[in-house]
This record gives C-alpha cells, sequence and structure tokens, in this order.
C-alpha cells in the first residue's frame, strides 16, 4: 500500500509552531528565509483590551449575514472569510492599520487572517469566535 502525503500548509490554522503565539504561513523563499506574512492569534481578552484602549482599529467578523445579525460585536464590520479577496482591498484600504479578527468559533477567521495576510496586511490579529466571546454583543 502506498501512501501519499498531501500538503496543507495552504489552510490557516495549520501551521502552528511550538512556543510561538502567531500562525505563519509555511512558505520559504529561496534563499530558505521564512517571510515575514504571518497573522498574530490573540486572546479575547487581549482583543477586548485593545477595544477598550486603544483607537484606529478595525474589526472584521468573517460570518455570513444571517449569522452577524443575529449578533455581533460593537463596531465589527461584516466580511465574510470567503469574500475577504475580493472586498479587503476596497474597504480596508490601509494594510498597516489594526485588524482585528473573529467569526463563530475561530476556524473561518483563521481563513480570513490568513488571506488577509496574503493581500499584503501587515497587522492582523485572530481572536477566535464570538460563541466563546464573554463581553457584550450587538443585536
Amino acid at each position: 500500500m502506498t501512501t501519499t502525503a498531501i500538503g496543507v500548509s495552504g489552510f490557516a490554522g495549520c501551521n502552528r509552531y511550538s512556543g510561538m503565539n502567531s500562525i505563519q504561513n509555511s512558505a520559504t523563499s529561496a534563499n530558505g528565509v521564512q517571510p515575514a506574512n504571518n497573522y498574530e492569534q490573540i486572546s479575547q481578552e487581549e482583543a477586548k483590551r485593545i477595544m477598550d484602549t486603544e483607537s484606529g482599529y478595525v474589526i472584521i467578523d468573517a460570518r455570513t449575514d444571517e449569522e452577524f445579525v443575529q449578533g455581533h460585536i460593537k463596531g465589527a464590520i461584516m466580511i465574510p472569510e470567503y469574500e475577504i479577496a475580493t472586498r479587503a482591498e476596497k474597504e480596508l484600504p490601509d494594510k498597516n492599520q489594526l485588524i482585528l479578527v473573529y467569526c463563530r468559533s475561530g476556524r473561518r477567521s483563521k481563513i480570513a487572517a490568513a488571506e488577509l495576510v496574503k493581500l499584503g496586511y501587515t497587522n492582523v490579529k485572530e481572536f477566535g469566535g464570538i460563541i466563546t466571546w464573554p463581553y457584550e454583543i450587538v443585536k
């Protein structure tokens, strides 16, 4: 029986390096240096601290419209993870702006965060899903 290994490096969340607090793209350049294209995975407590103490950030809800209207974090804009590639550059013109990303459980927010980094965004932080968000939501 022959076993074939299938690389999953293109999927967000599959390249978690031990001891690091960020998810990184596994691609390396021709000289063997890992590119600096990554996003940071932060706790919900850290995301809330940023929301309460900083300004100039944007919050992306990577869920669908139906999920968004059921409840979302105050100030979030809804861009489903499957639309990030086509909508981000128009709706998020500053590629250095702090972007906080969440979804329902954390899977789609990781995909969306990885796509944002792929598009050249440099300050992306992913903080999981709203199902475990212990703070206020807007309905």
